[in-house]
């Protein structure tokens, strides 16, 4: 099977959705004959991957349009870090222009039908049209779109956090489904792979039939070779993982841990950076809970399982996200999450590998997750059952393999729609037992 796959966003030196694209495409090209095709603003580290340049990948320069819309999307958005929902709507109008610069340069190749299938898989919002799905469909070639993931409707109780992310455009985002190219881009699409539920519930009945559902996130094996060895014992230790920004609820969490840090019975490990550092070191000083609590700053993806081992809780309650492969990654090298249960990190986390905190106000989250960590000091034991049953759920069902394998299957099916079933893995995907 010959597949050109298209991720304009495709890094393997980023992270978030760039090493997403890189890791998905890499794990797709393992298992068929594929070409990828990629922004230019990727190419020296796709070159220093070991991928050559027109045998493996095709860069497009799309910057004179691109470049500029992104550096307008950060003065409007107030910098990196906030916005998201702008950031997606802006690239949705500078998008067409990287497929165009994709057909002109392919377009020919697709039309003779040098390839099997044409995959988009970034970009991931549901709200960026293709051109080229309909110019694939005419030339008798399916077309996949996917993983589409975002949309998490802001809970009603944070709207304040959603005002500080300077999240405007949230307020009125089901207008992109009016928007050119909605409808069109879906009608051409041979199939779409759609990465959570909220995505899903966003779907037009018309176009469900069109539709499978894998998770969008998924970890490398590569990238998670250790394993958390240490007994639970007091003080347990939790680690925090993300962007300092209000809805990730890193406040939430020291809020909620405090009683416990001043006690001795639990240390925190808040792993990044971001706007809400300062307000951090400030709660931290106002607890007195100094010597419990680390804000470690950033830390290069690469070490990062070197702070995770370490630790017992992958404690997580942000309350708007869309993926959370965060959790997968704690998972993976046997740290359990706890994570509300809202957004993507809910259909990550099941009741066997973690703890699922109810999505309500501030302070029901600080309550419920002030009470669970409470049971936890006095009952440590419980940690190293879901810990193994963590592990098995990344193995079997959320390494990019057993992803690429799902989308495989996916391609078998638009290939020969007659005589093969659209694939069902579970909405969310079960637990199996360990191979």
């Amino acid at each position: 099977m010959r597949v050109l796959l298209l991720a304009e966003a495709c890094n393997p030196e980023w992270v978030s959705v760039p090493l997403e694209g890189w890791s998905h495409s890499r794990a797709i090209a393992a298992e068929v004959d594929a070409h990828l095709v990629t922004q230019i603003r990727n190419r020296d580290a796709i070159l220093r991957a070991g991928l050559i340049q027109g045998k493996d990948f095709t860069p497009i320069d799309s910057e004179a349009i691109e470049a500029r819309i992104y550096r307008f999307g950060n003065k409007i958005r107030g910098g990196a870090g906030k916005g998201w929902t702008t950031l997606a709507g802006l690239s949705a109008l500078s998008y067409p222009y990287f497929e165009h610069l994709v057909w002109k340069k392919l377009g020919e190749r697709i039309r003779s039908g040098e390839f099997d299938v044409v995959h988009r898989i970034t970009p991931l919002s549901p709200t960026t049209p293709s051109l080229i799905a309909a110019k694939c469909r005419a030339a008798g070639v399916p077309f996949v779109l996917g993983p589409l993931n975002g949309g998490v409707p802001w809970p009603r109780h944070f709207d304040t956090a959603r005002r500080k992310e300077r999240e405007w455009l949230s307020y009125v985002r089901g207008i992109y489904k009016l928007l050119p190219g909605y409808h069109s881009t879906r009608r051409a699409a041979s199939a779409m792979i759609i990465g959570s539920r909220d995505t899903w519930n966003q779907v037009p009945a018309n176009y469900r039939s069109k539709c499978v559902y894998i998770p969008e996130n998924a970890i490398d094996p590569a990238r998670f070779t250790k394993r958390r060895t240490r007994q639970p014992a007091l003080p347990l230790r939790a680690i925090f993982v993300g962007r300092l920004v209000p809805y990730k609820g890193a406040d939430m969490l020291i809020e909620a841990a405090a009683p416990l840090v001043r006690g001795g019975k639990l240390t925190i490990d808040i792993i990044g950076d971001g706007p809400q550092m300062g307000d951090l070191k400030e709660l931290v000083a106002r607890e007195r809970v100094e010597a419990g609590v680390t804000l470690a700053g950033w830390v290069e993806h690469s070490k990062l399982q070197d702070r995770l081992v370490e630790a017992d809780l992958f404690t997580f309650p942000s309350i708007r996200e869309f993926g959370g492969a965060v959790a997968l990654e704690a998972m993976a090298v046997g740290v359990v999450p706890i994570v509300v249960d809202y957004g993507g990190p809910g259909e990550l986390v099941t009741d066997q590998t973690g703890w699922l905190v109810p999505i309500g106000s501030r302070e029901q989250i600080v309550s419920h997750l002030r009470g669970l960590l409470n049971d936890l000091t006095r009952q440590p034991w419980r940690i190293d059952a879901k810990s193994k049953a963590g592990l098995a759920r990344v193995a079997n069902g959320f390494t990019w393999q057993a992803k690429a394998r799902q989308v495989i299957e996916v391609y078998r099916w638009v290939r020969e729609p007659a005589s093969t079933k659209r694939p069902f893995f579970g909405m969310p995907l079960p637990d199996l037992p360990m191979d």
